[in-house]
């Protein structure tokens, strides 16, 4: 048994494997060329040499080669480096763009060329890619050079943690996924009308009241008669969680925006803090449902009590999360108990506000006014332009290309989610066994052909209003981290590639073919539940 086990051990040890096709990098990357020189091999043992910028990101490497293919290796400063090193992680002002990698295979070396922290985590994705999924001794890359950037600045991700929430440990995964797809912005929807989400040393009944709900609904939201699991459900991250998770995406050149939701969607902030709202004497409850705003009163009331909460609490958000941007929902915000409220009305009329949609606009400049004394900005939900906004804050247009085209022609920028087709809680499959989604049909196709750029915006030269794009994950109906992956997986992928390749690039058929020989073994190796058997998810409530 011994012999036999040393055999296959001196077996493993000898073998060489050739790296993956150059043509099935996800997602295409701008050029690609393969050249003429003999492979260079990366083996156990090999030296990382890197430039002080990059310290953290060779780490980085380290580990994912570890990982990854089971290769050992060791990291050392290029002014330092005392081993002939193989894989050179070089900062480079030639590179012009600041997202943008160069990838050099040939004379032995591995060479990364960048000027930034994404750039090079950029190319090291691809080169990833370019590695098998499997523990080796050895690896012959092919001589090749790269030159890739992205279309569009900015590439997000959404996940709504409030309607259900996820344990640190999914939420590093999920940045992990993002990392691969060459994402660089993860948009974190952290309260809602369901629960906070967050530590606050501010206002402290936001967690010990406003993260807990009573129960939680059971099937869809339009079923009759409605039915609830009637469990205490919630949770929060502390401040130590997000300065973890902060800082496990900083070096994957993730920035995270987090979502603090105003002036609607606050259902659990009056629970926590009934004297915010329009009706103080009522007893709230954390919402137990979804899609409720129009039916029960879940809005902030204009007073001073309001907007010290909200200039305490965005200044703590600000202090904890180094992203220059800070979203601030502004979304769905039901004016009907505005106009009910004799309180609220007074304050219309003594601030010479037009009308309900002034107030709106003046709860956003008054954030805006909060942040920028922290140097930040905003970003909100395109609800947030129906007034005179100023047009520094950014629009975010989960609606039709109209709204959006709407913003720009106002001077906003805008970053592109649309409903459709780029909401993930939305079906991707026809099957009658599919698991619960809240409704419609995203399919993977109409995600990977859907261009962030509306023609009337090309047509009047305002392209340079279009900053991105974001695919965004409600999770109504996810209360499994499985689900996630199941909802976003293919569809992730589709995404990357709409906002990271030029048009002409783009090619449905071959993305499928790329999508077959690089990603999907990556699911699995994420060990990810992409397109499960229907039979097998447990049972619908």
């Amino acid at each position: 048994m011994y012999k036999q086990t040393l055999f296959i051990f001196l077996l493993f040890i000898a073998t060489t494997i050739k790296a993956q096709q150059l043509n099935a990098v996800v997602p295409v990357p701008v050029k690609t060329e393969q050249l003429n020189g003999q492979p260079v091999k990366l083996s156990a043992n090999a030296v990382i040499s890197f430039d002080d910028i990059f310290t953290q990101q060779a780490a980085y490497l380290q580990q994912q080669l570890q990982q990854q293919c089971g290769l050992p290796t060791t990291a050392q400063n290029s002014k330092a480096v005392k081993t002939k090193a193989t894989v050179f992680l070089q900062f480079s002002n030639a590179v012009s763009k600041d997202e943008m990698y160069i990838l050099e295979v040939q004379n032995q070396q591995i060479v990364l060329k960048a000027k930034t922290v994404r750039g090079i985590v950029n190319g090291i994705q691809t080169l990833l890619q370019l590695l098998p999924l499997k523990q080796t001794s050895a690896i012959e890359v092919t001589a090749c050079r790269i030159y890739d950037y992205p279309r569009f600045a900015y590439r997000g991700m959404h996940l709504d943690v409030v309607r259900h929430f996820f344990p640190v440990s999914y939420i590093k995964k999920y940045i992990d996924y993002l990392t691969f797809h060459k994402f660089n912005t993860f948009h974190w929807h952290l309260t809602d009308d369901q629960g906070w989400r967050i530590e606050m040393l501010s206002y402290p009944k936001l967690n010990s009241i406003g993260s807990w709900r009573d129960s939680t609904l059971i099937g869809h939201f339009k079923d009759t008669p409605a039915r609830y699991e009637h469990k205490r459900y919630g949770g929060y991250y502390t401040r130590a969680e997000v300065k973890e998770i902060i800082a496990y995406a900083s070096v994957r050149g993730i920035t995270i925006i987090p979502e603090i939701d105003i002036p609607g969607h606050s259902r659990a902030t009056i629970t926590a803090y009934p004297e915010l709202s329009t009706d103080p004497t009522n007893k709230w409850g954390v919402a137990a449902t979804w899609g409720m705003y129009n039916r029960v009163n879940n809005v902030l009331a204009p007073t001073p009590a309001t907007f010290e909460f909200l200039r305490k609490v965005f200044h703590e958000i600000a202090d904890l999360f180094p992203s220059p941007y800070i979203h601030v929902g502004g979304d769905e915000c039901s004016k009907m108990w505005w106009k009910q409220s004799a309180a609220t009305q007074q304050f219309i009329k003594q601030n010479k506000l037009k009308d309900e949609v002034a107030l709106q606009t003046y709860f956003i400049e008054q954030v805006s006014k909060y942040l920028k004394e922290k140097n930040k900005k905003v970003i909100g939900w395109h609800e947030i332009m129906e007034g005179k906004l100023d047009t520094n804050t950014i629009v975010m247009n989960w609606a039709n290309d109209a709204k959006a085209i709407e913003a720009a022609n106002k001077g906003f920028n805008v970053i592109m989610t649309p409903g459709k087709p780029y909401y993930f809680d939305h079906y991707q499959s026809k099957d009658p066994k599919d698991s619960l989604a809240i409704h419609g049909y995203n399919p993977l196709e109409a995600v990977y052909n859907y261009d962030p750029v509306p023609a009337s915006i090309k047509q009047k030269g305002l392209e340079h209003k279009i900053l991105g794009g974001q695919a965004n994950v409600w999770t109504e109906y996810m209360e499994w981290s499985t689900k996630v992956d199941y909802m976003v997986f293919p569809r992730m992928t589709a995404v990357c590639e709409s906002l990271w390749s030029m048009p002409s690039q783009k090619n449905y058929a071959d993305f499928l073919r790329r999508l077959k020989v690089t990603v999907i073994p990556r699911y699995q190796y994420w060990n990810s539940s992409w397109f499960p058997d229907f039979e097998k998810w447990p049972a619908e409530k």
